[in-house]
């Protein structure tokens, strides 16, 4: 036998889907951590993906954002050993304060969110 939580209230998604964007987009910045956003991004996709379709999708959006960043922020400390490479990390960290920011406001207004550049691992 299985437990399937139940659906989210709309009020309650509404909330988490601003959590998504803040904590997986805080995260990142607070710790500079490669990895930190991803983890944020994925507990909540895994915890509530199923709880319903508006949480889904920014959970996803957030999940697939933080994905690219990391590749983002590989290359750019790769490319680091030229000055290129620092121009690259400054510009992901402005981006996802920016794109989380956006997500957040989308969300609580109640409309869907898609992070600009963002490569669509899962949908």
């Amino acid at each position: 036998m299985s437990y399937t939580p139940p659906p989210l209230r709309p009020d309650e998604e509404r909330t988490w889907s601003v959590l998504t964007h803040v904590i997986a987009g805080g995260l990142n910045l607070i710790t500079g951590g490669l990895f930190a956003g991803l983890i944020g991004a994925i507990v909540i996709y895994v915890v509530y993906k199923d709880r319903g379709p508006f949480i889904r999708q920014h959970a996803t959006t957030t999940l697939n954002f933080q994905i690219t960043l990391i590749i983002v922020e590989i290359i750019g400390w790769i490319l680091s050993i030229i000055i290129v490479g620092f121009v690259i990390l400054a510009a992901a960290w402005v981006l996802n304060i920016i794109f989380s920011i956006l997500g957040a406001l989308a969300a609580n207004r109640g409309e869907p969110y898609t992070y600009p550049l963002a490569i669509k691992f899962f949908k």
